[in-house]
């Protein structure tokens, strides 16, 4: 198998990147149809994801990124098994395993089995020698390691069949913001896309908001009204109507915008439709209580400065991810280089 260089690659995603800005009318149809086999697809979030990988993709940031990326000489069968809860969510981790030099053998979700594929397909076109690195299986099997994602109870599952091999096995995470009440409208307005974006159903996006004892929820609510047109998709209305139901007949105090409900609860995960807050006095109990929930959380929306393993972003921030910036905090390139 040839040996695939590191300015081949940079230049093939580069023109990967140019391609996802400006798509041939074959992967505008594919947008265009996505919903159809998965409702949450709706052509302005799989153009969000797109415009996320565009900006990913950047010259720049590849040539900062390979800089310490070494290309496997004697390329290793990778297992991915990818998740599907939002658009092209598995394209980093076949990003890495390509980087690197190794073989994607891709399990796909089949919730998002055309778009990903496509993708990947116009990169072949670009750069034919990757052909070679990009496998799809049905079943994992003849793997040097693998990538599984999914959810707490199927990464038990994971643990038991891949235990024995090197692997990063991902399970469920949220984002959290906090607020010290300083904030101005515009930047809450920016925390409307970490709560909203994909509807809420990404491990980026805000579960949780940490707000100052005093504060008044009418200072969230108002600025994130320009996203009140969420509640006309049919299955997040669906889910608001029915965690509304829910807290009304248990008669569970909360608050309601028309489209989102925000209820008091110490936990960082809530239903989707829902968001979760918790009050507090001091900001140094928030920061305790973040890192004690750091394997929980995804990353941490906040102008506070705080001294997290996870990832710190200003408002708006999480849903536009930097190549380097991990799922889990853990390092896949880190890990590919010791298989």
């Amino acid at each position: 198998m040839p040996i695939l260089t590191t300015e081949k690659l940079i230049i093939a995603l580069k023109k990967l990147s140019d391609y996802i800005a400006n798509p041939d009318q074959g992967f505008k149809n594919l947008i265009l149809a996505a919903q159809n086999s998965n409702a949450w697809f709706t052509i302005d979030e799989v153009e969000r994801s797109l415009n996320a990988l565009h900006k990913m993709l950047n010259q720049q940031d590849l040539e900062t990124w390979f800089r310490n990326i070494t290309i496997n000489k004697n390329p290793k069968k990778v297992g991915l098994i990818l998740a599907g809860n939002i658009p092209l969510v598995g394209f980093h981790d076949v990003l890495s395993v390509l980087a690197t030099g190794n073989i994607a053998l891709i399990k796909l979700s089949s919730s998002d089995d055309k778009l990903l594929p496509a993708l990947l397909a116009q990169l072949i076109i670009i750069e034919p020698q990757l052909a070679d690195h990009i496998v799809y299986v049905e079943r994992l099997k003849d793997f040097d390691a693998v990538i599984a994602t999914g959810s707490n109870n199927t990464s038990r599952y994971f643990d038991f069949y891949f235990g024995k091999v090197p692997n990063i096995i991902r399970k469920n995470r949220n984002s959290v913001a906090v607020l010290n009440g300083q904030e101005k409208p515009s930047e809450i307005a920016s925390l409307g896309h970490d709560v909203f974006d994909y509807f809420g159903l990404g491990c980026r996006n805000v579960s949780k908001l940490f707000i100052p004892e005093d504060y008044s929820i009418k200072e969230f609510f108002e600025p994130i009204e320009h996203f009140k047109e969420i509640i006309n998709h049919f299955k997040y209305n669906n889910n608001y109507d029915y965690n509304k139901s829910i807290y009304l007949v248990n008669m569970a105090e909360h608050y309601d915008n028309g489209f989102l409900l925000l209820k008091e609860d110490s936990g960082m995960s809530s239903p989707l439709a829902v968001l979760y807050y918790e009050r507090y006095k001091n900001i140094d109990d928030v920061a305790t209580k973040l890192r004690a929930e750091e394997e929980n959380i995804q990353c941490v929306v906040s102008n506070i400065p705080f001294e997290l393993k996870t990832a710190v972003l200003s408002f708006g921030e999480s849903q536009v991810p930097k190549l380097w910036d991990y799922a889990d905090n853990v390092d896949t390139i880190a890990f590919l280089k010791t298989i």
